[in-house]
């Protein structure tokens, strides 16, 4: 079994372990109920009463209606087993009671009382103790003499007993009923700390999916973007027979094919992205305008304002994202000619703006790509808000904002 299985509750194990608990201490049961039995046969043979023989019938009779019938009530559960026994032994310990008189043949009962509670329902429990404390008392006003003081002395002696009994057997069962119930409680919180586990373990799979093909998108995809605009490029070049800009070309492809390899292990490692291993964001920024700008052609002016201070490694990767993000559709789509990137360090929040001048967009068509949409969900992640709209006096403004 491994650690992990190990430390694992099994459904239903707290009942199971109580189960077992309660097995465990039946034995316990038996041995002191026989040593009580036995107590009792020495006491009555002590005590030599008139009619001995019996009194030791009715204690030898109860000792085997408890190895027929009471071990399987208490041990097994049988309840037809523990009422047969029940009223067998509760019979004869009247018989008993009758027969010994004022002697001490009544200790027995200390075992009969628990016995009865722990082995019958608790409604079935109350009326047999009930009915068997009156039979006990009938008993010993008939076998005693009839006086004022003796059936005061019976009567408040049988009400005692029954207060004790039944009140101290309904706080037992009460008890047991409560274990019983934190037992099941457990269980089914242990049932539902698994379910819980297994659905955490599907959504962590699932945003990990998540996570991923927006990684491969804002880097990975974006890449390969470049690569097959700046293959183009040099296969204008080539027909031209302009040999320095296909070399220039393809050493753009090969420098960006280079980061991107970098970038492809950073995601599997779990790291930062490239542009901000030993970096700052805001130098970051201005790699990501400087390579844009070497790559497109677009003029790509990066700017910091305010006091830089440092916002965790999310935090600056979801900027970095949106930063890329922004390029990334100013390069396919606007057909701007310059763009320009301002990181705004405020008192309360950090704000990345990224504009262009180029044709903009409809605001009425919806904005809502999947580079946005990723966008949107990884700011969220951290407590950002992403709006795009359009720039003044043109072209297009993502604008992502961020608490410090």
């Amino acid at each position: 079994m491994s650690d992990e299985e190990a430390c694992t509750p099994r459904i239903g194990q707290s009942s199971v372990e109580l189960d077992e608990m309660w097995r465990r201490q039946v034995v316990w049961w038996h041995l002191l109920f026989g040593v009580l039995l036995v107590a009792t046969l020495v006491v009555v043979a002590f005590e030599a009463g008139e009619h001995l023989l019996w009194q030791v019938v009715c204690v030898v009779g109860i000792a085997a209606a408890y190895g027929i019938w009471g071990w399987r009530g208490l041990g097994d559960e049988n309840r037809r087993a523990a009422m047969t026994y029940a009223v067998v032994a509760w019979s004869l310990m009247v018989v008993l009671t009758a027969l010994d008189g004022p002697g001490s043949a009544w200790v027995l009962t200390f075992g009969l009382f628990p016995q009865t509670w722990a082995s019958l329902p608790r409604n079935r429990a109350a009326v047999t103790v009930v009915v068997a404390i009156i039979a006990l008392a009938i008993a010993r006003v008939w076998q005693a003499p009839r006086t004022e003081d003796e059936l005061v002395g019976i009567a408040i002696s049988t009400i005692i007993m029954l207060v004790l009994s039944v009140t101290l057997g309904l706080f037992i069962d009460r008890v047991v009923r409560e274990a019983d119930s934190r037992a099941q409680t457990i269980d089914e919180l242990h049932a539902t700390q698994a379910k819980l586990a297994a659905v955490e373990r599907a959504q962590g799979v699932e945003e990990e999916r998540s996570r991923l093909s927006r990684e491969i998108h804002d880097t990975l995809a974006q890449g390969f973007t470049s690569v097959i605009a700046l293959s183009r490029a040099a296969t204008a070049a080539l027909d031209r027979d302009d040999a320095a800009a296909v070399r220039e070309r393809l050493a753009m492809i090969e420098r960006t094919a280079t980061d991107n390899l970098a970038e492809a292990r950073v995601i599997v490692a779990e790291l930062t992205p490239g542009h901000l291993q030993s970096r700052t964001l805001g130098e970051a920024l201005t790699r990501l305008a400087e390579t844009v700008t070497r790559e497109t052609g677009i003029r790509v002016d990066a700017e910091v304002a305010g006091e830089p201070v440092p916002l965790g490694g999310n935090a600056e990767v979801v900027v970095l994202r949106a930063a890329q993000e922004a390029l990334s559709n100013v390069r396919r789509h606007s057909g701007a000619r310059t763009a320009r990137i301002v990181l705004s360090y405020a008192a309360q929040s950090v704000t990345l703006c990224v504009t262009d001048d180029g044709g903009g967009f409809d605001p009425t068509t919806a904005t809502t790509g999947f580079g946005l949409h990723g966008l949107r969900a990884r700011a969220g992640e951290v407590g950002g808000t992403v709006s795009v709209t359009p720039g003044e006096p043109c072209g297009t403004r993502l604008e992502l904002e961020l608490s410090r």
